[in-house]
């Protein structure tokens, strides 16, 4: 169920315009517009072609009307989900929250707004904030599970959004909070981020010559500097 059911209670003006003899296909061809659900737009035109075509026959006119006024309906919970405005459906439970996530699409908490978090899964403001933190921090989230070990977010909040979140990995945004940086970063940006000169261009030199840092351990073994002379970039 959906924490705000009065909107997927209506029924939308299309679906009655699917109604009208012969052309109430294109309401279906108008709902496929508005969603930017293309296959729609076909079943819509399809209708429409085949109820002109068969007008002759009353019989096979009836089933292609009936059929198109059945499409309609079994369209509406979707066409209302697609379009409704932002942040008045949230999902209330695991269920809802996989429903929502089929028809528009998942939330990538490492990429997401705190409006996302907040008007789109339905958190209370305190978690978004924390997420948003960690956000700008660099860490990078890599399952569900984390939201409530790293970011305090309650399991049963966690539960029901599940279905409904991804975790994307972004390289570059790591990097610009980790030891990578050692990887990415010019001399001149290591030298802003307080390294010494002799250092910074030690690594960045050994980087152009032998390739990436695997790791802090290779840092120190290739360019033969102490851990100390980088280690607030670790």
């Amino acid at each position: 169920m959906f924490q705000d059911l009065h909107w997927l209670r209506q029924t939308p003006k299309w679906v009655w315009y699917s109604f009208i003899p012969y052309f109430g296909g294109l309401a279906i061809v108008y709902a496929g517009q508005k969603t930017n659900i293309r296959s729609w737009i076909g079943w819509g035109a399809g209708f429409t072609l085949a109820a002109v075509a068969l007008s002759a026959s009353a019989n096979l006119g009836l089933l292609v009307w009936v059929a198109q006024i059945v499409t309609a309906f079994s369209l509406k919970k979707r066409y209302l989900i697609k379009t409704a405005p932002r942040g008045l459906l949230v999902p209330a439970s695991a269920t809802s929250a996989e429903e929502l996530a089929n028809i528009r699409g998942k939330i990538d908490i490492n990429e997401c707004t705190k409006d996302d978090l907040v008007r789109v899964l339905g958190l209370p403001i305190v978690y978004a904030n924390d997420i948003e933190s960690l956000q700008n921090e660099g860490y990078i989230f890599t399952h569900a599970e984390e939201l409530s070990e790293i970011a305090g977010v309650p399991a049963s909040h966690v539960r029901r959004i599940a279905p409904m979140i991804c975790f994307s990995y972004n390289y570059q945004k790591e990097a610009s909070f980790t030891w990578k940086r050692l990887n990415v970063f010019s001399v001149e940006e290591l030298i802003a981020s307080g390294l010494d000169r002799v250092v910074a261009e030690k690594i960045v030199t050994e980087r152009q010559i032998k390739g990436e840092y695997k790791s802090v351990v290779e840092v120190k073994r290739r360019t033969g500097l102490p851990f100390d002379s980088y280690r607030h970039l670790c």
